[in-house]
């Protein structure tokens, strides 16, 4: 069979049984288990896949994406992250649209704490939008920040999603992992950015409130006590990838302790609370591991079958330089984004991007940071955005998608603008992991 044939007929299947509503990893079994029938031959070919699917997900490396999840979802449960977005509401004072640049600062700060991008923007949603809201901020002003502070939890550590690109592609999990931090850091700042000239221009859009007066003690004190302690797990998770000291998987496990010892302290920790962590982590995690399992077993079946190698020999033969390479691989990410999820992405184009990368001398990590980002787009933009369908979920009734989709625009193309900048300046991706790695 021809390897377009190959392909059209794996993607087919693929795309047609997501289609129907099956769940990503599923569809993609399901072909799986037919490709392998067809290019291996039955049985033999089929007990391949599911060698390959166990072999695939008894890996150490996988061991930080619970881990990481489970620290985000304790200081959920607990309340501590509402205390530290509450400290930060207190500390900012006389800025132009002061709570959308409180929801950048807390998201930023939660970011660095907690492994899932839904669970940042659904914190953020319930804990600032009803007070905007409620002070007459534009529901664009009031929605985009926080939809926008969402995406960067995926760049910044820890990410179980950047742990799970770092498994599927091979690449080092620690570097990729600290590559993260300088383009979310930006991305940030230039949110804030824009939100104080865009408020300072159009005073409307964010009516100027009246804090309360605080003393400096009562805008600090709340900082010292509820936000400090947080980042004391951010440092002994990326302390610890930093210096060498302990692997992504002791790192994680070290967080989760630290994260234990200070929900204890203050008095937040029960059990029932801690086994909802555990059970929402574990159907987290279980539909992860699903995806590895089946993104690596498509991968097999592809290479099996020649598609990989043909559509690698016809890229090749268009002469792509590096930069093309990126620009190309970066342009099939964004499209994709707004039609399928982030683990949909990555099983679909790894396959051919990896090779592709190899044959270029391609950067991993920065190859995986441009990946990152083209995904974080994808979250913002429609149709399916999935952080514009988690926002509507905590918005009140009388929001509309339309509303939701023009909040996350402006801050869709300054993510759009680091892509760019993190493309055709590759050491705002390296140059962290090259110091400290």
């Amino acid at each position: 069979m021809d390897w377009w044939l190959a392909l059209l007929l794996l993607l087919a299947m693929v795309c047609g049984l997501m289609a129907c509503g099956l769940p990503v990893a599923f569809a993609f079994f399901f072909a799986n288990i037919a490709g392998a029938a067809i290019f291996l031959g039955f049985p033999h070919g089929v007990t391949a896949v599911v060698r390959g699917a166990m072999q695939s997900i008894a890996s150490f490396t996988l061991a930080p994406i619970p881990l990481f999840l489970l620290i985000g979802e304790i200081l959920l449960r607990t309340g501590l992250a509402f205390k530290a977005v509450a400290a930060i509401d207190g500390l900012i004072r006389g800025v132009p649209g002061r709570i959308a640049v409180v929801a950048v600062t807390g998201g930023t700060v939660f970011s660095a704490l907690s492994g899932s991008t839904i669970a940042t923007t659904a914190m953020l949603g319930n804990a600032l939008l009803p007070q905007m809201l409620a002070r007459r901020y534009h529901p664009t002003m009031a929605m985009g920040p926080i939809m926008a502070i969402g995406g960067v939890d995926m760049l910044i550590p820890p990410s179980a999603l950047t742990v799970l690109l770092g498994s599927l592609a091979r690449i080092p999990v620690a570097e990729l992992l600290v590559a993260g931090i300088v383009p979310g850091l930006v991305m940030a700042a230039l949110f804030i950015a824009y939100i104080v000239a865009r408020c300072a221009w159009n005073p409307a859009l964010a009516p100027q409130d009246a804090p309360k007066a605080l003393t400096r003690r009562e805008r600090w004190l709340p900082v010292v006590q509820h936000v400090v302690p947080l980042l004391a797990i951010f440092a002994v998770v990326v302390g610890g990838i930093f210096t060498g000291i302990a692997s992504p998987t002791d790192s994680a496990a070290l967080g989760v302790a630290m994260t234990l010892v200070i929900a204890g302290f203050f008095g937040v920790l029960r059990w029932r609370l801690l086994l909802e962590s555990l059970r929402e982590v574990a159907k987290v995690t279980t539909m992860i591991l699903f995806i590895i399992a089946a993104s690596l077993t498509f991968s097999q079946i592809l290479a099996f079958s020649g598609a990989t190698d043909g559509a690698l020999q016809r890229l090749m033969g268009a002469e792509l330089t590096p930069l093309g390479a990126l620009l190309f691989m970066a342009a099939v990410l964004l499209v994709l984004g707004c039609f399928v999820d982030q683990a949909s992405m990555m099983l679909l184009t790894l396959p051919f991007f990896m090779p592709l990368a190899a044959a270029l001398q391609i950067d991993l990590i920065h190859l995986g940071v441009v990946f990152l980002i083209a995904m974080q787009v994808g979250l913002l933009t429609p149709p399916f955005g999935l952080l514009l369908f988690v926002m509507k979920g905590v918005a009140p009734p009388g929001i509309e998608m339309r509303q939701i989709y023009l909040a996350a625009l402006p801050f869709t193309l300054i993510v759009l603008a680091v892509l760019g900048l993190v493309i055709f300046h590759a050491p705002l991706a390296t140059w962290l992991p090259g110091v400290f790695m």
